[in-house]
């Protein structure tokens, strides 16, 4: 299930209190889209590493209360009232015997004398067995309390959430002109990086520290992998050799305009960031230069990025006037 619609399905689900299991990848952002889910329904979220537990530590401590009784002493982490999600991260990574703790807790929402408060959702997410990541196979018993879905690797929802995150303009131009690098994980060799979604994020991190030349190459390939790292570099070349946005906001009708389709997506990318309602004239000056489907490519970014955009007149002649490409 892609990112966007994985969004409002997991709202369905926490309204519904009904336990919910991401399964997904290493490095394609299930913890980011959990936290980010509550926070657009403006829930806490308590996230329990449960591979960093033992079995006793969800029921508690032992103390005696003045009965001569043994009670048990719920654990800080566990939410004591109010609302929000309950995410057990990296579920199916923690041993069987965890996993055994938190049968009760997941279908019944209680363990020992202590019980989840009403308004709180379930929410689980792990790798798959065959990303050869570190997980224990899933008892029927827990897997069967679970409303289990696939998380599926989406560019143009990742763009959406770039654009959003000011990742750099390079690295979202990359990917749309390669966007099988998104992700691309090979469980059958021993690579140590690889690009994922995550790893591009670093990558932006890293590009915008402008490293040298003479070390740019070894921490790219570091952290997507050789290959995606020689193809980012040429990219990348392309990219600096563009004229200026500013050159080209000051004077659209006379900039250069590429004719290779990876210069063109850097121009689109880099203009959609610069993009406001004060520049937008200069902007559809040039877009209406551009190949129809970069054109449209560079419309859609700068709403992503800048909503108010669609309010100009630019933007709302170049709309009508673009109708058919736009459907």
């Amino acid at each position: 299930m892609k990112p966007s619609n994985l969004e409002s399905s997991l709202k369905i689900l926490i309204r519904s209190k009904q336990p919910a299991f991401l399964w997904g990848p290493p490095g394609v952002g299930k913890s980011q889209i959990v936290h980010q889910v509550a926070r657009a329904v403006e829930l806490d979220c308590a996230d329990v590493r449960a591979v960093l537990l033992d079995p006793v530590d969800l029921r508690g401590l032992p103390h005696i209360n003045g009965d001569n009784r043994a009670h048990w002493a719920t654990p800080d982490f566990l939410p004591q009232g109010g609302n929000g999600v309950l995410f057990l991260d990296e579920l199916n990574a923690a041993p069987p015997l965890v996993q055994a703790a938190c049968y009760q807790l997941v279908l019944d929402r209680k363990i020992g004398e202590y019980t989840l408060p009403h308004e709180w959702a379930v929410i689980a997410a792990g790798n798959r067995e065959s990303d050869r990541a570190v997980t224990h196979r899933m008892p029927s018993a827990l897997a069967n309390r679970f409303v289990h879905i696939e998380f599926e690797v989406d560019i143009d929802d990742w763009c959406y959430w770039a654009l959003q995150n000011n990742i750099k303009s390079e690295v979202v131009a990359f990917l749309r002109f390669r966007p099988v690098l998104l992700h691309q994980f090979d469980e059958r060799t021993d690579v140590k990086a690889f690009p994922s979604p995550r790893a591009w994020e670093f990558v932006s991190r890293i590009l915008a520290q402008n490293p040298g030349s003479e070390i740019e190459y070894e921490l790219l390939a570091g952290t997507v992998g050789e290959g995606a790292a020689t193809e980012l570099l040429g990219f990348l070349r392309i990219f600096r050799s563009l004229p200026s946005p500013e050159a080209i906001l000051v004077d659209p009708a006379g900039a250069t305009l590429p004719d290779d389709p990876a210069a063109l997506y850097a121009l689109a990318s880099v203009l959609a960031r610069k993009a406001s309602p004060e520049n937008f004239g200069q902007v559809v000056a040039y877009a209406q230069r551009m190949p129809a489907e970069f054109a449209v490519l560079l419309m859609r970014d700068a709403i992503n990025r800048t909503p108010e955009v669609q309010n100009t007149r630019a933007y709302v002649t170049w709309a009508a006037n673009n109708n058919d490409v736009l459907i």
